[in-house]
């Protein structure tokens, strides 16, 4: 292996392994490697949505307040170092070749025994790790792939666990229920180690309460042991009170991302700062920590990438994310012509999704993009409750057609699958 394109080729070689639930082969290659898992500070994030957002807020106040981040995110939009990154800057090629090379060897070795080939997020899990224990930041903060149980970040023991929500998706794996989903989600919780959650349904709560008692890992829940409430949607993002046992008036928050749900995201950061400086571990004043939350962006959510007609892409990839879409649509652009394009992965529950946008979309667009699982354009048409709809097999036409049905005062939101957007995004400029 010589060079960077060689890595990410046999890296990108393991997807046809899938997604293989189970901690033996993660925890084979650590052993194999000096457990870099124990020698790095982290956080823990599961959760059906929003969690990505979570590590944004999370890392922006920390760096703000001047400590090193590690991050560990999926899916990619730009390029695929962005997974593994250390203070927004991602892992370099040179670098993630160097431990492609460390790992290589034994992802061969391993594939001869009974636990058979590690698959791609098991391989760049491990190589973060490495990573991070090498850099030695004053915290990492790891986001689940899927899940949590299973997970293969499962495999770290963090100083706090977050869970932010949980939702139908990926039910062919984690479970065709609420209860099954959640049960998955608060596998991450460790024995004594901290739990904070955004969860509201009762049996999702009932599920994380009964694993954190199990555990003696004392538990945080939003509405009870802290608060938000949206005060008001402005051009610039949401502003919102927060409300916990130390700050009964409230204080008076600013996001700018966009979206009454990403306060709940925010609030579940804030909860997870307060701790870590309650906990004495960390040292992060109110307003470095009003800086940070303001200061978080996070690409591909609701991310305005053109203006005057305005272009919005945005993320949501499962009903729960097109409902907290749809909301933001009402509360920033009640009174516009909205157009709709729209490309899906074909094992999401596309046809409910575009359910929800049916009231708020003036004209859709469907098509498709180059990844494996994606749903055709015709496909998605078949199913598609929206009156004025159409389809274009290809992306690059479908966004070219749309862009010149707009008027400057129209809405163009692009969605459907964050593997979609990753694609999108490249062809608007000026973007960080």
């Amino acid at each position: 292996m010589n060079s960077y394109s060689e890595a990410l080729e046999w890296i990108h070689s393991l997807l046809k392994f899938g997604i293989k639930p189970g901690l033996k082969r993660v925890e084979w290659l650590l052993e194999r490697t000096g457990n870099p898992e124990k020698k790095i500070t982290c956080i823990h994030i599961a959760g059906t949505n929003g969690k990505g957002s979570t590590v944004e807020y999370i890392r922006s106040i920390m760096n703000k307040a001047g400590y090193s981040v590690g991050t560990f995110t999926s899916p990619y939009l730009i390029s695929f170092n962005e997974r593994v990154s250390l203070n927004r800057v991602p892992i370099a090629d040179e670098e993630l070749l160097h431990y492609a090379r460390i790992v290589k060897p034994l992802v061969e070795e391993v594939s001869l025994t009974n636990l058979g080939s590690p698959t791609e997020f098991e391989v760049i899990t491990v190589i973060s790790l490495l990573y991070f224990a090498d850099k030695q930041p004053d915290i990492v903060v790891y986001e689940t792939g899927l899940g949590g149980l299973y997970d293969s970040t499962n495999v770290i023991t963090p100083i706090l666990s977050l869970i932010t929500n949980i939702g139908f998706d990926h039910m062919g794996i984690l479970g065709e229920t609420l209860k099954e989903i959640a049960f998955q989600k608060a596998g991450i919780i460790k024995r004594g180690v901290p739990v904070i959650t955004t969860a509201d349904q009762s049996e999702a709560r009932e599920v994380i309460d009964r694993k954190a008692k199990e555990m003696n890992a004392e538990n945080h829940y939003l509405d009870r042991d802290f608060s938000v409430v949206h005060v008001e949607s402005t051009n610039s993002g949401e502003r919102f009170l927060y409300t916990d046992s130390e700050v009964l008036r409230g204080i008076e928050l600013e996001i700018s991302m966009m979206g009454t749900h990403q306060i709940k995201n925010a609030g579940l950061a804030v909860a997870a700062v307060k701790h870590l400086t309650r906990s004495g571990k960390f040292n992060i004043s109110l307003s470095t920590l009003m800086d940070g939350l303001r200061e978080a962006i996070w690409a591909g959510r609701f991310e305005k990438v053109s203006h005057s007609p305005d272009i919005i892409i945005d993320g949501a990839h499962n009903q729960q994310g097109v409902a907290a879409l749809k909301q933001t649509l009402i509360n920033h652009y009640g009174s516009k012509r909205i157009f709709l394009l729209f490309a899906a992965l074909e094992d999401k529950a596309y046809a409910t999704m575009m359910q929800d946008l049916v009231s708020v979309v003036y004209e859709a667009c469907f098509t498709s993009f180059d990844f494996p699982r994606a749903a055709s354009a015709e496909q998605l048409l078949a199913e598609s409750p929206l009156e004025n709809s159409y389809s274009i097999s290809s992306w690059k036409e479908a966004l070219q057609h749309v862009k010149d049905q707009l008027e400057e005062d129209d809405i163009l939101i692009i969605t459907g699958s964050l593997y979609f957007i990753s694609e999108i995004r490249k062809t608007f400029t000026n973007l960080e």
